[in-house]
């Protein structure tokens, strides 16, 4: 079996958006399951629209999301020569010709055949130029561009697309198209197949969109003497209202970049970008890498569209709720030395990262992420929602302070009389505190709940989370008495 090797090639033109990390993962889980080979590969051929930070994005968001490469990266720019000598060698061998039409006479055949109905295409003028009328035209400097020569024959070209089965279109349907553009810079079309052969790309799995292309680019590969790469077609992903999803129209919430900084786990998005077209053939949703390695196949890929619902997310995340979904599983299931590396970057960027977390009170670090993480979405609300566990400027919600504190103004004295209970017990523990809390709430006539909510409000902000005592434990006797002894701050 020939090695498989496929390609990443994105235009360094803006930020990695979902529709090209998907790509690039369904060619990564090919290479992978394969035992093959990625190759990253940036198209910077449009040099007003490439730029370098462009180009780190992509590199950054392909390492975040773990999707390695294993050559690369190459950029199309440093290839000239191959295209050119592509051209030169489809020239010289009678598959293209040089055409010297100009624009305004293209445009005037173009408005004729519209006017009359026929089919707007090239009409083959320059194509049965002689040797001479050609030598004529160059000595007089009239610009060209070089066109493709489409075989005038019976027939169809045809190739086998593993996502949509075989795909034939007409000869006399594919207009004579153009390979170099008259300043002598190649086209796309030419450079991308030129470098898939050099690359040895055995596979090319990319969207619906490119398929207009695939027909020219398979006579290409014949005309070049080359075998003609696996095509593998995928579904386009696109928004509610079924357009394509674009860095255009959607802006920041197609950008991988954007469910980094909102504490999206790599791995849960790559896992939600793959059932995007794709599906197992089970009911199963979630993967780890190696099962998701060993359940993909090309033939799985889905012919109809996939929608990205980000209309549907909650008004926090405002992104698709499959994927907030299997995120939060993840972060509430992954290994918690992984999920504290995934926490420790975060908490570093907000500044209230202690380096004795990773020292001496390791373990409770640990043991703090493990009792919170069940009410989180992402990263991000550990150091948010999960505040009040590791610094001291947390913010106090407006629902819990009015349900729970400012509708008891006698717990401005009953919780510093509590803190004074627990300064008092031999024990600090779950159950010593609950039952001296209980206690305290039969002295006052009062329901616990009282107690026991006025304390969550006031230690953690929240209206919700781990059991109270569960939480008095992990943040500890000393700053439990301390914040019940100040609770006078949110009467003010």
């Amino acid at each position: 079996m020939t090695e498989v090797r496929v390609r990443f090639p994105p235009s360094p033109t803006g930020y990695l958006h979902i529709g090209g990390a998907r790509t690039a993962l369904l060619n990564w889980l090919w290479a992978r399951k394969n035992g093959g080979k990625l190759i990253l590969r940036i198209e910077d051929t449009d040099a007003e629209r490439s730029t370098q930070e462009s180009i780190e994005g992509i590199i950054d968001g392909m390492t975040w999301l773990g999707l390695d490469w294993d050559e690369g990266p190459y950029f199309q720019t440093e290839f000239s020569d191959d295209h050119n000598r592509a051209a030169k060698q489809l020239l010289d061998s009678g598959h293209a010709y040089k055409c010297f039409c100009s624009k305004e006479e293209l445009d005037n055949k173009r408005e004729a055949a519209m006017a009359a109905k026929k089919d707007v295409r090239y009409d083959g003028t320059c194509r049965n130029l002689t040797p001479e009328d050609i030598a004529e035209k160059e000595k007089q400097g009239i610009p060209f561009v070089i066109r493709f020569k489409v075989p005038q024959i019976d027939g169809k070209v045809a190739y086998e697309d593993k996502v949509l089965g075989t795909i034939e279109r007409s000869y006399d349907d594919i207009e004579d198209f153009v390979i170099v553009r008259s300043n002598g810079k190649p086209l796309y079309l030419l450079c991308n197949v030129v470098d898939d052969i050099r690359d040895r790309i055995s596979h090319i799995i990319r969207g619906q969109d490119h398929m207009s292309n695939t027909t020219r680019q398979v006579l290409l590969y014949q005309a070049l003497d080359a075998r003609v790469p696996v095509f593998a077609h995928m579904p386009l992903t696109l928004d509610l209202q079924k357009r394509k999803i674009s860095k255009r129209s959607h802006g920041e919430i197609v950008a991988v970049q954007f469910y980094r900084e909102k504490g999206f786990i790599p791995w849960a998005l790559c896992n939600f970008l793959a059932l995007l077209g794709w599906n197992p053939g089970t009911d199963q949703e979630i993967f780890s890498r190696d099962e998701l390695i060993e359940a993909f196949t090309l033939e799985r890929i889905g012919k109809v569209n996939s929608v990205f619902n980000y209309q549907k997310g909650n008004a926090k995340f405002f992104t698709d709720p499959k994927l907030i979904s299997i995120n939060e599983q993840y972060l509430r299931t992954m290994e918690l030395e992984q999920l504290a590396e995934l926490v420790k970057q975060d908490f570093l960027a907000q500044n209230i990262w202690d380096e004795s977390y990773e020292r001496d009170k390791r373990d409770w670090f640990l043991t703090t992420l493990d009792l919170i993480r069940d009410r989180f979405h992402t990263i991000c609300d550990f150091a948010t929602l999960g505040r009040a566990y590791f610094a001291e400027d947390y913010q106090v919600e407006a629902k819990p302070l009015k349900k729970n504190i400012l509708k008891h103004p006698d717990l401005k004295k009953w919780l510093p009389l509590l803190a004074e209970r627990f300064a008092a017990l031999d024990e600090f523990s779950k159950e010593t505190t609950e039952a001296a809390s209980r206690a305290l709430a039969d002295e006052l006539q009062i329901k616990p709940g009282i107690l026991i909510n006025g304390m969550r409000t006031v230690l953690t902000g929240q209206l919700a989370g781990p059991g109270m005592f569960d939480i008095l434990m992990a943040l500890g006797k000393e700053r439990v008495m301390q914040r019940l002894a100040n609770i006078d701050r949110l009467y003010e």
